[in-house]
This record gives C-alpha cells, structure tokens and sequence, in this order.
C-alpha cells in the first residue's frame, strides 16, 4: 500500500513517534511525506520515505495530485486544529480529494492507530478492487 505520512509543526513529533512504534508495520509498505516530516522519519526509523516538498511550498498539492491519479491508498494526516495554516486552502483541497476519490484519511492519533491495526490485519484488500474497477 502507498501511505501518505503528513503532520504539522506541532505534531511533528507525535509522528515521529507513531512511526517508531509501528515502523514493523510501516516497512511492508511505500511511504510518502511531506518535506520535513519524511525527513525526521527517516532519520528515525530507517525506513525509506519518498518525500515531497514541504506542506506549505507545494508538499500538499504533490500528495493530492497522486490521491487524484488512484496513486495513494491511506493518508495519516497528524493535523493542528489550534494552530491557523496559512496554506490552508491546500489542506482543504487535500482532504476533500480523500473524499472524493475513496482514500482513507485520518488526521488525528486515535484514529491513525485504528487505522494502522486495520492495516496490519489485511482490511485494506477492498483499495485493490477499487484501483482494477478504474
């Protein structure tokens, strides 16, 4: 599966430590980032993150821009609701080609774990269906 791994400034961190404690999971699979947080994961783990530029110059746009074409299956998005985003236009427009093209998007830890474990269970076979329907 290709994995989006995007999270603000100030939760930079929990992703860092999301991905360390699920990196036997996050192996078996291609990750993609933002600038910045791909590097600090990388840096981290080990594991070999495709990244983009960062969120704010165009990162944002770069990952839509795959969901648009049917190239990314999951998004884990570790947003900040109490922090204003000047590049907020392309956080919307992100997550609303996540609902318009089927891709699972969670933005917060609760949910990226549940998500994670899906992922480690195999529930995720029904994206295969969907990528050969199109």
């Amino acid at each position: 599966m290709k994995i989006s791994l995007i999270a603000h400034d100030e939760k930079k961190e929990l992703m860092i430590e999301f991905a360390i404690s699920y990196q036997h999971i996050l192996q078996k699979h291609q990750l993609f980032a933002t600038g910045t947080t791909g590097k600090r994961i990388s840096e981290a783990t080990g594991l070999a993150v495709h990244r983009f530029q960062s969120g704010p110059i165009g990162g944002d746009q770069q990952i839509g821009a795959k969901i648009a074409e049917n190239e990314m299956d999951l998004v884990i998005f570790f947003r900040d609701p109490l922090t204003a985003q000047p590049h907020e236009p392309d956080i919307s427009a992100l997550m609303r080609l996540c609902d318009v093209h089927q891709i699972p998007l969670v933005t917060n830890l609760a949910g990226a774990e549940i998500m994670i474990r899906a992922l480690e269970a195999g529930f995720f076979a029904w994206r295969d269906v969907v990528k050969e329907d199109e």
